[in-house]
């Protein structure tokens, strides 16, 4: 194992270390470093943010990359549309733990249309569920159709619903 200088604190650090021992520099041994991972922000803007905003990884300080635009994709995002692990979405979200007006995640809380394993929002789809009308095998709302419960106004929201999208016979 050889020793270099910290490039942050001019410390002596083994070369092969990934975090500065006195400054907390990732990888202090390299002459620069620009963080990890990937980063693209389109030239068209809206309101300052770019319209395509992919982010992954952390930048230079070790700071975690978030994807900010009007399309928003990364581990962490936050855009009108975003698909995200963890994301808001303000129209329109896809990923693991995600916020929005409708949403598609394993963990959903949306304003209007939520889909999940865990679901919120006024119309909620999921395994478990929370809502106005709800469709769940557990969950909790004013107009629920599960495996126990069939409430009429919700059967009858859900099969039209499914009709529209021709996933249920006419």
């Amino acid at each position: 194992m050889a020793f270099a200088q910290c490039r942050e604190c001019t410390q002596e650090v083994s070369d092969e270390a990934q975090a500065c021992p006195h400054c907390g520099a990732p990888f202090p041994s390299n002459r620069s470093f620009h963080g990890w991972g990937y980063e693209y922000k389109s030239a068209t803007t809206i309101l300052g943010y770019p319209f395509v905003h992919v982010a992954i990884g952390r930048d230079a300080r070790g700071r975690l990359r978030v994807a900010k635009g009007f399309i928003a994709v990364g581990q962490f995002a936050v855009g009108a549309i975003t698909i995200a692990q963890f994301g808001i979405g303000f129209l329109f979200g896809l990923g693991q733990f995600v916020l929005g007006l409708a949403v598609v995640a394993q963990f959903a809380g949306a304003l209007a249309f939520g889909l999940g394993q865990f679901a919120a929002g006024y119309v909620a789809i999921g395994q478990f569920a929370v809502g106005e009308y709800v469709m769940a095998s557990a969950g909790w709302g004013r107009y629920l159709w599960s495996p126990q419960i069939k409430d009429p106004h919700a059967v009858d929201l859900f099969r039209t619903l499914a009709m529209k999208l021709g996933l249920w016979p006419r």
